[in-house]
């Protein structure tokens, strides 16, 4: 069963939304002034670390703020793909690519990029 024009309109402004969201949250990630905001957010006067555990504590946090701006990458790539399905083939979104059953509504209210029913497939 295809979604109706409502739901198909609801869905689009879903992506649309995780989408901003998302692009918000890389532009914290790779925006120069990021940096300089937690500088001096912190108080630190310069950039380089007074003690050895600083030095690691930075490591881990780039590490960890690279790994995040990786998988939103990847997420913001689902949504793109999702919204060029959505546009391109509406009669198919919310179709499960394995099954071509329809993907349950509680599931594309949650993750509206889904391309399949169930967690673990793609």
């Amino acid at each position: 069963m295809a979604l109706s024009a409502a739901q198909l309109k609801h869905f689009e402004e879903r992506l649309l939304q995780e989408r901003a969201a998302l692009q918000r949250e890389l532009q914290r990630y790779t925006g120069a002034e990021a940096a300089d905001d937690e500088q001096e957010q912190s108080g630190d006067l310069t950039k380089l670390p007074f003690h050895p555990a600083d030095l690691g504590t930075d490591t881990i946090n780039a590490e960890i703020e690279a790994s995040n701006a990786t998988r939103e990458s990847a997420e913001l790539a689902e949504i793109d793909a999702a919204l060029e399905r959505l546009y391109q083939t509406p009669e198919k979104f919310g179709i499960d690519e394995n099954t071509n059953k329809p993907i349950p509504l509680e599931r594309l209210e949650v993750i509206p990029w889904a391309r399949t029913g169930t967690q673990g497939r793609r």
